[in-house]
């Protein structure tokens, strides 16, 4: 290990305090809960005939699905797999005589976990979970599985940004597009804000990071803690290709990086408050956002200076990004440079752990952060996040 890098391996720290709870019933969605699926009035979710899925205080997990004719019924869930160190395989339900099916797991540490059912065949989301996500693939449900008090990642009592929805024409792509954007608390047009352009992955669209991600509260918590500088983050669709065509690779990052250029940074400098000097940018993203933050960010030095590339890397960047890796003021010009990869992810061959060894070799300085008790999710993205990426963004203007 060179000196240039900074290693941390750690576990996330997913609650805080002890707390207690103030839900009265199962998914009400009446406030925005920590411990939504706690069930404590025996109440059914509104339409459903089921409570699925239900966790205890000791983090077990039922799931229910009725379903009399169903003749399998599975649990898909690689993401719980992982948390639990374990083979990856679904689990079976059994069939009671009342035709509902049932399953229960755990302990399974606190966090937020994607899950499907398998039904003869067929997956699908738990039709008695009012908790769904979507993106560029088929729906999921999501388990939330509380700890003691309101997490890093939860809505707290403590001053709140506003996110604005953004819909713009491309003339990039021909069509209209969307884009999200983080204020911090107390945005004053009277002041600049530096800005993090933060990138989904393949099969995430622009809303991902601020829905499963968590992006705004992870901000708005750490901003009130003193531990973020307050900063603009715009989080665009950086899906400018059909994910499944075969010239995808060949033509994504050209594509996107017109469309940061001409149309999103455009935007964003148009109508909010920004610095506009390479500084006060950063680009971030997760798998193939880290993809197109290697492939589109480090060729454009002209516009940022600060880098995360999470759960990424281009294993040939020394043949596609050579003028990066063997520029020698390269450490003038970077001021923060972050690669991070799940717990979970931390094998020989992983393209991360592959990447960080090209930086070092290069003598690139860069922090090196391992974390999160995930796998390529959004658990370990959301503690890269949280752990390493806003606290460290932009020191220079606290």
């Amino acid at each position: 290990m060179t000196s240039h890098a900074r290693v941390a391996i750690a576990f996330a720290a997913l609650s805080m305090g002890s707390m207690p709870s103030l839900a009265s019933a199962q998914q009400a969605h009446v406030n925005l809960d920590w411990n939504p699926h706690r069930n404590t009035q025996q109440l059914v979710p509104f339409m459903a005939n089921v409570i699925s899925p239900e966790v205890t205080d000791e983090g077990m997990v039922t799931f229910r699905l009725k379903a009399p004719r169903a003749q399998e019924v599975l649990l898909s869930a690689g993401t719980i797999n992982a948390a639990l160190d374990g083979e990856v395989k679904p689990w079976p339900f059994t069939k009671g005589d009342d035709g509902i099916w049932t399953l229960t797991i755990g302990p399974i540490p606190p966090n937020i976990y994607v899950y499907k059912f398998v039904i003869d065949g067929a997956a699908v989301t738990d039709p008695g979970n009012t908790l769904t996500g979507f993106g560029d693939q088929p729906g999921y449900s999501n388990l939330v599985v509380h700890g003691t008090g309101p997490a890093y990642y939860d809505a707290r009592p403590v001053p709140h940004g506003t996110l604005t929805r953004h819909v713009y024409h491309s003339t990039v792509l021909n069509g209209e597009r969307e884009m999200y954007v983080y204020t911090p608390p107390g945005y004053d047009r009277a002041k600049t804000y530096p800005v993090l352009y933060l990138l989904g992955g393949s099969g995430e669209l622009a809303s991902g990071w601020w829905l499963d991600g968590r992006a705004t509260f992870i901000a708005d918590n750490l901003i009130a803690e003193g531990k973020a500088v307050p900063m603009i983050i715009a989080m665009p669709n950086n899906q400018v290709v059909h994910r499944n065509d075969p010239k995808h690779t060949a033509l994504t990052f050209d594509l996107f990086a017109r469309e940061l250029r001409t149309q999103i940074i455009p935007l964003v400098e148009g109508q909010y408050r920004v610095r506009n000097d390479r500084r006060a940018r950063a680009i971030a993203g997760l798998s193939m956002g880290g993809r197109h933050t290697q492939l589109v960010g480090f060729k454009a030095l002209d516009l940022f200076a600060s880098f995360g590339v999470l759960s990424a890397g281009d294993p040939a960047s020394e043949t596609s990004t050579p003028e990066f890796l063997n520029d020698r003021d390269i450490n003038t010009k970077v001021d923060y440079l972050l690669v991070g990869l799940g717990t979970h992810e931390n094998q020989p061959a992983n393209r991360s752990v592959v990447f960080h060894q090209i930086l070092e070799k290069h003598g690139v300085k860069h922090d090196y952060v391992i974390g999160g008790n995930g796998a390529h999710d959004w658990a370990t993205w959301r503690y890269l996040l949280h752990a390493s990426l806003l606290p460290d963004l932009f020191k220079a203007a606290r």
